[in-house]
């Protein structure tokens, strides 16, 4: 399952958001998205978790948690297509 991870803080690193997830199982993958020019996070990003139960377990574990002094918004992501 794809999920998606919101109001991060700047500072937050990848290996942050992945101990954070493993908790709840195994993370296949990572990703905090940055701005093209200056390489700063945009304060969002995605994890994928190949189980779903394990995912649905971390989006109820973490969503609107304090991570990095930021409490978070943790949702499954929508597929890329259906954006308007």
């Amino acid at each position: 399952m794809n999920i998606f991870v919101a109001k991060l803080n700047f500072k937050t690193r990848q290996e942050d958001l992945q101990s954070a997830f493993a908790q709840y199982g195994e993370v296949s993958s990572v990703k905090i998205v940055k701005d093209r020019e200056t390489g700063r996070s945009k304060g969002y990003g995605f994890v994928e978790m190949p189980n779903d139960s394990e995912a649905q377990a971390a989006i109820a574990g973490l969503n609107e948690k304090e991570l990095d002094g930021r409490v978070i918004v943790v949702k499954p992501a929508n597929p890329k297509g259906e954006r308007p």
